[in-house]
């Protein structure tokens, strides 16, 4: 008796599929929120106000026979000027010819003149999927059918899928509509990795997100944050924070009185980090004014802005 060797696709070795998927929308519409849900563990911050986001992050999920590379760009700005809004647009821009699928993200029952602009910027030649996010908020749902008749009308979409980023609600059905548009391609990441930048990033974007979460509407968009020490002793991490503000008037709303303020913003990083890192972190915040850092592309370079 001769052996055989079947081909069907039955015993055939299933191919490995890797991809890079854009997550791009306006300010504010939950595109951070959506990726930490997607991967499951937070790597990118998230806030109510706009440009939390202002780096490039790319979120890593591998599973079964796929790795999503999902790249969370900042809010694409139409609002403000400066030379760091243009840092951030181009980033935008910049990742939608890049990648292998765009996530669109838009709010429920809501498309602004900022979405028309998103609009005009989307790849013709890339499958662009439309996001309808907080859908969790709408108190009536037969409402949602005529705005996304409304909204498909507008474009090609590849898929329309209503999500609550927030609750978890279709990020499943997201990643399956996904799938197919990822090429075959071995893993570019390990299988445990969640994120291509390293641990001294994450630890300046949980101080920025604490910033955003815990001041004023003015102090976020006029600071930043730099790393100034990053150690490793032993099992625990030594870092020392600089907050960058441009005006006196800055670093004493985030001082706020007593210094309570800046001891929130310590403390809650500090707890953070150590969930995220999984050892014991010690963390020195300070502020520093350094007036017009934001309106500087050199600056901005050396603070790591790309």
């Amino acid at each position: 008796m001769t052996d055989q060797i079947s081909n069907s696709p039955e015993t055939a070795e299933t191919p490995f599929h890797t991809g890079f998927v854009a997550i791009i929308g306006r300010p504010n519409v939950g595109k951070s929120t959506l990726m930490n849900k997607l991967i499951g563990q937070k790597v990118s911050i998230t806030s109510k106000k706009a440009q939390t986001t202002r780096h490039r992050i790319n979120g890593v999920l591998t599973q079964d026979n796929t790795q999503y590379i999902f790249v969370d760009t900042p809010g694409f700005q139409t609002k403000h000027g400066g030379a760091l809004n243009r840092v951030l647009n181009r980033n935008v821009s910049q990742a939608l010819g890049e990648v292998d699928v765009v996530v669109w993200v838009i709010e429920a029952m809501k498309f602004t003149p900022q979405d028309e602009a998103v609009l005009k910027i989307l790849p013709r030649e890339t499958p662009v999927i439309l996001v309808i996010n907080k859908v969790d908020a709408l108190e009536k749902k037969n409402d949602l059918l005529p705005f996304v008749q409304k909204v498909s009308g507008q474009f090609n979409f590849a898929q329309i899928i209503p999500v609550s980023a927030k609750n978890g609600v279709q990020t499943d059905v997201l990643l399956k509509e996904i799938k197919p548009y990822l090429p075959e391609n071995p893993a570019f990441f390990d299988e445990d990795d969640i994120t291509d930048r390293p641990t001294r990033f994450l630890a300046t974007e949980i101080v920025r997100e604490k910033i955003f979460r815990l001041s004023g509407d003015e102090v976020p968009y006029g600071c930043t944050v730099e790393i100034e020490q990053f150690q490793e002793d032993g099992k625990m991490y030594r870092i020392a924070a600089a907050i960058l503000v441009e005006r006196d008037a800055h670093k004493a709303m985030l001082i706020g009185k007593d210094g309570e303020r800046l001891k929130r913003i310590a403390s809650e990083s500090r707890v953070d980090m150590e969930r995220l890192f999984g050892c014991k972190v010690f963390l020195e915040v300070w502020i520093k004014v350094r007036q017009g850092w934001a309106d500087s592309e050199s600056s901005l370079r050396k603070l790591g802005y790309e």
